[in-house]
């Protein structure tokens, strides 16, 4: 989900949870059950500050508003979990990469071997990589998410709850997404009212927020317009010129084994940086990191990357830069390698045939 803070570390989003007591959704749509937001003060004025912002009409902004509606499940799946709640790595990559998945990928990259080439030959992003995403995002266009955008922003931009550590940061994000929503009505046949994604109001099969449609997608079959829905090109170009925007180096890996040496291990200050590639190559073992062949040689920052396995020992990594643009897309660790050994897993299975 491009650029949107909810990720939970300890297991995969389940950004299409079906609705529990209403029924069958209708057209697959998850309905809206709460109160419209037209008669809500606080929705109008940001409607009008959202038409100054992006020139549009005041009418049309307050009408297209006030037609959302609060979704009491929306509340209840941004909800943080219990801070004892363990992460657990093995548990999400199982979730992840599974048969299903790596089979579709497998069809979908040979499907689009040709578009896949382009972009990296544009943009220097490995297919493996942009596979990897639209595996975990939406299982290739499979699940693209049956909320109604227009709904789930209202309802996180005006209602999310306060029980969130960065419940105010977060309203304000969503306040400015509502508004890149909207924004997107000048793009031909884009109606904001119909679209459809996930309950964070993610878009399309790469589940672009609508402020990254707005500053990243492109128009990459060359139509005149930019389809994240049904466009593999556009969806593939746009996911690669996203990791451009975000300083992705060809050829670099994304990461490298990683082991200790107990008697030199500074464990406290080799994750004090989290996942930022902070440490050079001869810090990162002084402090007791031990790397073997290649990753001696690199060329840059590193970071030690941990992810946490329940009650077991952790799994460890040294991520690079390039690891570290995977989590501007979601800003998971375990996302990111998810993605990578997604990718990794259907291109060995290319390999094979």
């Amino acid at each position: 989900m491009v650029a949107c803070a909810l990720s939970a570390q300890a297991a995969p989003q389940k950004k299409h949870r079906p609705q529990a007591a209403a029924g069958k959704p209708k057209n697959g749509l998850i309905p809206a059950t709460g109160p419209a937001y037209a008669n809500r003060p606080d929705a109008m004025a940001l409607a009008d500050d959202i038409a100054d912002q992006y020139e549009l009409d005041r009418k049309w902004v307050r009408r297209v508003i006030g037609q959302a509606r609060f979704m009491p499940e929306v509340v209840k799946l941004v909800t943080p979990p219990p801070a004892d709640t363990p992460k657990n790595w093995q548990l999400y990559r199982s979730r992840v990469i599974d048969p299903v998945r790596t089979r579709a990928g497998v069809k979908f990259w040979k499907k689009h071997r040709a578009t896949l080439a382009r972009a990296e030959t544009r943009y220097g992003v490995p297919a493996e990589i942009i596979v990897g995403i639209l595996g975990v995002e939406t299982l290739y266009g499979q699940q693209m998410g049956n909320y109604r955008v227009m709904d789930a922003l209202a309802t996180l931009a005006f209602d999310f709850p306060a029980v969130h550590p960065r419940a105010q940061a977060r309203s304000a994000f969503f306040k400015s997404e509502l508004g890149h929503l909207l924004s997107l009505k000048r793009h031909p046949g884009i109606d904001p009212l119909k679209l459809r994604g996930s309950y964070a109001g993610a878009l399309g099969m790469p589940q672009f927020m609508p402020s990254s449609w707005a500053h990243f997608a492109v128009d990459f079959d060359g139509d005149g317009r930019i389809d994240l829905f049904n466009s593999p090109a556009d969806i593939i170009g746009s996911v690669a010129y996203y990791f451009k925007s975000f300083n992705w180096q060809p050829g670099m890996p994304t990461h490298y084994p990683v082991s200790f040496d107990p008697e030199m291990l500074e464990m406290q200050a080799l994750l004090a940086p989290d996942i930022r590639p902070t440490f050079s190559v001869d810090n990162f073992t002084f402090k007791g990191a031990v790397l073997e062949g290649p990753a001696l040689q690199h060329q840059g920052p590193l970071a030690l990357v941990e992810l946490q396995n329940g009650g077991a020992e952790p799994s460890y990594v040294a991520g690079t830069e390039n690891f570290y643009v995977i989590t501007r897309y979601n800003w998971s660790s375990y996302y990111a390698l998810s993605v990578i050994e997604l990718g990794q897993a259907v291109a060995a299975a290319i390999k094979k045939e």
